[in-house]
């Protein structure tokens, strides 16, 4: 070999040091750093042997056949626990770099290149050793452990997201309510008493401390929350509760009626985009403790009223000023057209009422007259004859409740909504009240304004005699022109505000009649099927005992004249028997 030519060097350290670098060669092949290293610790006659000039040349043959030696040696020795790593072991390191790596081998690349600055010869190794491995192993098996199964169910994620309901952004930003008003009951005494409902609240706003949550409020905390509403956010149309009644407000027909009002107009306020997330609300719907709670921002606040909300802060006066002239001819087409709807509402819910009162007369009249069949049917002695007016008078019981229950639903169904809207439109009428003081708040703030400028114009004419004053006067003008601008923002952009509230009004008048309407037909119809039925019952009942018994039997002599008429003998025999 090679090494037997290197050891005939007249230099005595060649050989010594060739077979010292024969051992590391076997073990890797990175074995050229240690011929090196090892001149080192030798004496100073072989230090300065290496300086000549020929001995440069001597240590520089060795390392070219112990690299060529180490190839060989690769290459032969097949069995050797390093044998094809030398090829390999290059290849396999270029595959990993030309193919894009899979996210799970992200993190194998990461950790062999932090363990790369440790220990580089020992991951050359390693890596060779690994390859070595996968080389006497199948095709299929290197392929396994390179992608974990802790990362096989990232692919299945966006999957699983795609089973769900896609929803717009504004749909799952806004937060959803279900409110139910129920379960009315009387509290108190005589002198205090009043109706308690209970209000059950399910939402997915993350303002609230539970998602389902149930508190009890009377009459009276509804009428705040209007008020409150109405003060916060002037311009919006808040839904109103039902007015109050004093005469039969414990009557279960009105308490029922009240009941659904108040519900509709929980959810419709829930539903609003701006008014959900008022605060008045949340403390409704929440609070445990809301007469305390109500107090105690009375006294933080007491402010509230028509002044809060937009005009709090400004230092603008909001009363009204002298007669509004609407400018904008929207508005004012708005206006007569509300007239006129509130006037034709108006007059359907009187009719309604008239159709209701009505109905429960037909009831009344029904109830009546299944009386007079009862006692009828008591006094007449065939029972023939009073069992068929004892079950007419029944059905006629059943006749009174169908006809009360119908009066009750159409209440319930169109009568409510009429009465609904008609209270909307009152505030509607509100917030155009809203409106024009903002008009009259704009107006004064420019009066105002004019006022201080002529005064700042009289204390230019008088010169720097009164410098302070003029000053204090310009910091004033300022101040005005800062009211005026804002008040004249506050009129604009409540001016676009109250247009989206009637654009939203109109479309929801249009959804909530055609469905009353719809569910009021529906109960018509179902409430004459079920009358139909119960007059087809009867007639059915009665045809049953007409086959059982003859519904009237004629006595016996009217049945014997004719046999007497016929035969004399045959009476005469009567006759006597009779007689015994």
């Amino acid at each position: 070999m090679d090494l037997g030519d290197a050891g005939d060097s007249p230099w005595g350290d060649v050989p010594s040091r060739t077979q010292a670098n024969a051992k590391p060669e076997e073990g890797s092949g990175l074995a050229e750093p240690e011929p090196a290293s090892q001149p080192k610790p030798s004496d100073a006659a072989s230090i300065q042997t290496l300086k000549s000039p020929i001995g440069g040349r001597a240590p520089r043959t060795p390392r070219r056949a112990g690299g060529q030696v180490v190839r060989l040696e690769a290459l032969d020795d097949s069995l050797g626990p390093l044998g094809p790593l030398g090829p390999l072991g290059d290849n396999a390191p270029t595959s990993q770099i030309d193919t894009p790596p899979a996210p799970p081998q992200k993190e194998q690349t990461v950790t062999q290149n932090l363990r790369q600055p440790l220990a580089s010869s020992q991951s050359s190794i390693s890596r060779s050793m690994l390859d070595s491995v996968d080389l006497n192993d199948n095709a299929e098996v290197p392929a396994g452990p390179r992608i974990p199964p802790p990362v096989q169910p990232s692919p299945g994620a966006p999957a699983r997201r795609d089973t769900q309901p896609s929803v717009s952004v504004e749909q799952a930003a806004k937060p959803s309510f279900e409110i139910s008003v129920g379960d009315p009951h009387k509290v108190g005494d005589l002198t205090s008493s009043h109706i308690v409902y209970l209000v059950k609240t399910k939402t997915s706003s993350k303002a609230y401390r539970q998602p389902e949550f149930s508190v009890t409020r009377r009459y009276r905390d509804f009428l705040w929350l209007y008020n409150s509403l109405h003060g916060n956010n002037p311009g919006i149309v808040v839904p109103p509760p039902p007015e109050k009644q004093a005469v039969g407000r414990f009557d279960s027909n009105f308490v029922e009626s009240r009941r659904a009002a108040l519900e509709r107009m929980l959810n419709k306020t829930a539903a609003h985009p701006t008014l959900q997330h008022d605060g008045d609300l949340k403390l409704f719907l929440e609070s445990e403790a809301f007469n305390v709670d109500v107090k105690h921002k009375e006294r933080k606040e007491p402010g509230l009223g028509e002044s809060k909300g937009m005009f709090s802060g400004l230092g603008i006066s909001v009363g009204g000023g002298g007669k509004f002239v609407e400018q904008d001819d929207w508005f004012h087409d708005r206006r007569i057209y509300l007239d006129a709807l509130e006037n034709q509402l108006k007059g359907l819910l009187k009719a309604m009422d008239v159709v209701v009162t009505q109905r429960k007369g037909i009831a009344e009249a029904a109830g009546d007259f299944s009386s007079s069949l009862h006692a009828l049917s008591t006094v007449e002695l065939s029972p023939t004859l009073s069992g068929p007016l004892e079950g007419l008078s029944d059905l006629q019981i059943r006749i009174k409740e169908l006809y009360d229950r119908q009066a009750q639903q159409d209440v319930l169904t169109l009568g409510i909504t009429i009465d609904e809207y008609i209270r909307l439109i009152g505030s509607i009428k509100q917030a155009f009240a809203s409106r024009q003081k903002a008009y009259h708040s704009w107006h004064s703030a420019e009066s105002e304004l004019q006022k201080r400028k002529s005064t700042q114009e009289k204390l230019l004419r008088q010169g720097k005699t009164q410098q302070d004053r003029l000053t204090q006067m310009q910091a004033e003008v300022a101040d005005a022109e800062r009211k005026v601008h804002q008040a004249r923002l506050l009129f604009e952009d409540m001016g676009r505000l109250m247009r989206g509230e009637l654009e939203r009004f109109e479309r929801e008048k249009v959804e909530d009649f055609k469905s009353a309407v719809e569910t009021f037909l529906e109960s018509a119809v179902e409430a004459q099927k079920e009358l139909i039925e119960l007059w087809e019952t009867f007639l059915m009942q009665l045809d049953a005992e007409e086959d059982e018994q003859v519904f009237y039997k004629p006595p016996i002599q009217q049945a014997a004249r004719p046999i007497s008429n016929a035969n004399p003998q045959a009476q005469a025999l009567l006759a006597d028997d009779d007689d015994d």
